[in-house]
Order: structure tokens, then sequence, then C-alpha cells
């Protein structure tokens, strides 16, 4: 008897999660099919600038993050190395992060990027002067950039290739899917609120700016605004509003974001504005991934799993939740098997 298996939600979240899935049992007799409203070039994660680096993930355990993050790191790592870079889009850059906050810029994380290197008081009093504010910590470190403009048509082509099927549908409730699916994972972000009347989640706005500026090759970023080279643009942000579904350009952020960013780097002042972008980051607590057993009408058991949660983590997080979401499909096809 086939198993049938429902991803909902395209984005980067989702699509790790389909690719992982179909391509451990593309030799079982099981159906993956993904189902989204929305596809690249229109998901949240199409405006960001993919740069690896846990970000807005609440109080997410320290253990998950680096387990999560480390793989996709490790995950855009091989693809680098094997000539996959131009297809994936995938960057290895130099990053400068700088704080204010009294906390020591040492990271959960700071072990998984390459050469994390903590800056001397001197390195931070002149780039305070510099920057005209007085930061307290700061590193530099190499890691990647993966623009999901580039990853997500990847991951569907891999998804694809491995059996996958796709069908362009909004899902209002779990009930449109229960009599059909066997196991359905939840990847719907921000949608999971109404989804799931998840109270926990909220949106974490976001703006930034593309840029033409292709003198820049190094990231840096602060409390406040960060410079994020892409491959064919810089990314200039941004913006971390809570509870605020504005996703409408607003012109004080951009004023805000062009002059935060031309402290950090007064060549920016030069470059030329290719477009702007606003969008809604899935906030909450902590990233929720687990599972749950629903009913059909007729007293059926269906697994759901959900995942989703992640805040500004989702590139960064998305290839190592998705081995967590696999084991768990795992676990209820055995059980199934046996019934």
């Amino acid at each position: 008897m086939v198993q049938k298996i429902a991803i909902i939600g395209a984005g980067v979240v989702g699509l790790s999660c389909a690719v992982k899935i179909s391509e451990f049992f593309q030799n079982e007799n099981i159906d993956v099919c993904l189902i989204s409203e929305k596809f690249t070039p229109n998901t949240t994660g199409d405006g960001s600038a993919g740069l690896w680096g846990p970000y807005l993930i609440g109080d997410t355990a320290a253990d998950n993050i680096n387990k999560w993050s480390k793989e996709s790191h490790e995950f855009f790592h091989d693809l680098w190395k094997n000539g996959k870079a131009a297809e994936v889009g995938i960057s290895l850059i130099n990053e400068t992060l700088l704080t204010q906050k009294p906390e020591v810029a040492n990271p959960c994380w700071s072990q998984v990027v390459f050469g994390f290197t903590p800056l001397s008081y001197k390195q931070l009093d002149l780039l305070s002067k510099e920057h005209s504010v007085r930061y307290t910590a700061g590193a530099n470190y190499v890691t990647f950039t993966c623009e999901p403009t580039y990853l997500l048509p990847y991951l569907m082509r891999r998804f694809k290739s491995a059996g996958g099927k796709v069908l362009e549908k909004r899902v209002n409730s779990f009930d449109d899917l229960l009599d059909q699916y066997d196991i359905i994972i939840n990847c719907t972000g921000l949608g999971a609120k109404t989804l799931v009347n998840d109270p926990k989640l909220t949106p974490i706005r976001g703006q930034v700016a593309r840029v033409e500026a292709s003198w820049i090759f190094q990231s840096t970023q602060n409390d406040n605004n960060y410079i994020i080279p892409n491959m064919e643009t810089v990314i200039l942000g941004g913006t971390a509003q809570v509870n605020d579904y504005n996703e409408n350009i607003s012109d004080d952020d951009s004023k805000f974001i062009r002059s935060g960013c031309s402290d950090l780097n007064p060549s920016t002042v030069n470059s030329t504005l290719r477009k702007e972008w606003a969008g809604l980051r899935p906030g909450r607590d902590t990233v929720r991934i687990e599972a749950e057993t629903f009913h059909t009408g007729n007293g059926k058991g269906r697994t759901v799993i959900h995942n989703y949660g992640h805040g500004g983590s989702g590139v960064t997080t998305a290839w190592g939740c998705a081995s967590d979401v696999l084991e768990l499909v795992k676990e209820s096809v055995s059980l199934k098997c046996k019934l």
C-alpha cells in the first residue's frame, strides 16, 4: 500500500524537508507532494540576502541552534566544494560582526564558521571612531551566503528529480488533507499562526534595499544595520519590527537603512538602488519541531509534523531542521508499516 506524505509550504524550510524526505524514500512505496500557495520567487526567503548566521531565533536552545546551523553550513560547504556555487547562489565571504551590547560577542555557533576571531580593543576603538558609536565587542569570521533566489529553484529540481510532486493550493485547514495523506509536514512559517492557531507566532518585519555596489565584498553588521554582498547586488538592511504586518515599503525605514549603512561603509552613498523589499519573518519564542496526531472524520489517525518559527534563520537552519523532521517521518512510516 502506498503511503502519502504532504509538505505544506515551499519556502526554504519546506523545500529542504521535501528534498530530504523524497530522496530518502525514493525507492520506497511512498509518494511525496509539496503543497503551497506561493513558490519562488514569491516566498519570504526570496527577499533575504541568504547570509548564514542564527538571527532572530528567540530562545531556541543553543544545542539545537548549533546542530541545525552546523548541518546547513556543511551543506553549503559541500555544494561550494563540488562546483555548485554558481547554480545554488553560494558565496564564501568575510563577515565583521559588531555590537554595543554588554555581553561578549562569542555566540554559541562561533565554532561552526571559519576562523572566528574576536576583535581586539584596539580594533574596536578604531571602528567605534569610524562609525561614531561605542562598540563593546565584535568578531571577524568567514561564512557563506546562499541566495534563496538560486537555492529554492535548485532544491525544487532535486525534489522533482527524486519523484516529488507539486500542487499549487492554499491549505486553510489540515482537514483539507487528512483524508488524502498519511503524514503532513507543516512548514507554513507565519501561516501557522492561523493554520494551527499558534499564539506564540508573531511577524518580525524586515525591510531591505538591494543596490549596485560591485566594489563591496565584505559583509558588515552591527546592532542596527547590515551590509551583505550577493552575487549581483549588495543588500542594505534592515529592520526587525515585531508584530508589524506592513509589507509595504516605509520611507522612514528606507532613510534609516541608507543612513545607517553609510555609517558602516560610506561608499554605499554612491550605490545605485536596484529595488526595495519588505517581508514578514515567522518569529517565535523557539523553533517548533514536533509531531502530533490528528484524526480523520472516520477516526483514522494521521501524523502531523510541525516545522516552523525560524525567525530570521530559515536559510541558516533549514537543512539541519529537515534532518530532525526526516527522523520523525521515518518513525511514523515504520509505525504505520507495523499496523
